[in-house]
């Protein structure tokens, strides 16, 4: 058995398919593990959730920002923006099905030393505690009301973790933190606006990973969120989004022996940034 972990996809549904054809990926024996941003700002976001939830319990993804955008957007809490790709799923025949399938996805996954996330893990978190904080948004979106959770998900603050916040301050923070995330500083304050390479962090700010004593130092985190990061292989933080959307390649790392597979974008004509 071999599992791979795929960078965002964001409705590249043609390169994924080129992707598992070339790690010759079997549902029965192998495992996909997906890292989040299934879809919007593609083309084909509504086949690649197509896709994915076909193959069933072989496939395992965590949620991503745009993910749960559309999650909101359907609900009716949240509004479209310039350049979403989203309404061929909002006016799909098995739309129902296909956002209840997203809505009870997780937004933390481990297993042994690897732990799987969008966009990153607080550095006072231990991969224990980063994992139950997790459990309670999911259960907020498992629930009945979960468009009372998603009509409170947007917003910037509070932008740090305090173990006494309650309701859905603590439910934005958890959310932020693992979907958002790509740079805080030293005390765990987030910064959202920024999504540019290492080499711009305004001063104060590092990268979530790179925080001196993070308490999941412990654990491999894989995880997505930061295409201007690219590619980053270290001992214990795995960067997979190499930006398939704006005309890089869509990428897959084989965990148990780090092998990377890459496939290009198959139009990097229409690729744009924004």
């Amino acid at each position: 058995m071999a599992i791979y972990a795929v960078g965002d996809i964001q409705g590249c549904h043609t390169e994924l398919v080129q992707l598992l054809e070339k790690i010759r990926f079997d549902p029965v024996s192998d495992k996909l593990w997906l890292v989040g941003d299934l879809v919007n700002r593609g083309a084909d976001s509504l086949q690649v959730l197509r896709l994915v939830k076909s193959l069933g319990e072989s496939a395992i993804t965590v949620l991503g920002n745009h993910d749960l955008h559309l999650l909101a957007v359907a609900s009716g809490t949240g509004r479209l923006h310039r350049g979403d790709t989203l309404d061929e799923i909002l006016a799909a025949p098995d739309r129902e099905e296909l956002l209840t399938w997203l809505r009870n996805q997780r937004l933390l996954h481990r297993a042994g030393e690897f732990v799987l996330v969008h966009a990153g893990l607080l550095p006072n978190w231990t991969v224990e505690q980063a994992a139950s904080l997790a459990r309670e948004v999911e259960s907020a979106l498992r629930a009945d009301n979960y468009a009372d959770f998603l009509a409170h998900m947007y917003g910037n603050q509070p932008d740090a973790w305090a173990d006494d916040l309650t309701g859905y301050k603590r439910l934005r923070v958890i959310t932020n933190a693992l979907t958002r995330m790509r740079i805080c500083t030293e005390k765990g304050e987030m910064e959202f606006d920024f999504k540019a390479e290492q080499e711009h962090i305004p001063q104060g700010y590092r990268p979530w990973f790179e925080i001196p004593d993070r308490a999941s130092v412990d654990a491999t985190v894989i995880f997505g969120h930061w295409s201007a990061l690219g590619l980053m292989i270290k001992e214990n933080a795995i960067a997979l989004d190499t930006g398939c959307l704006w005309g890089g390649p869509l990428t897959a790392i084989r965990l148990e022996d780090r092998e990377v597979i890459q496939v290009d974008c198959a139009n990097p004509a229409v690729a744009k940034h924004w």
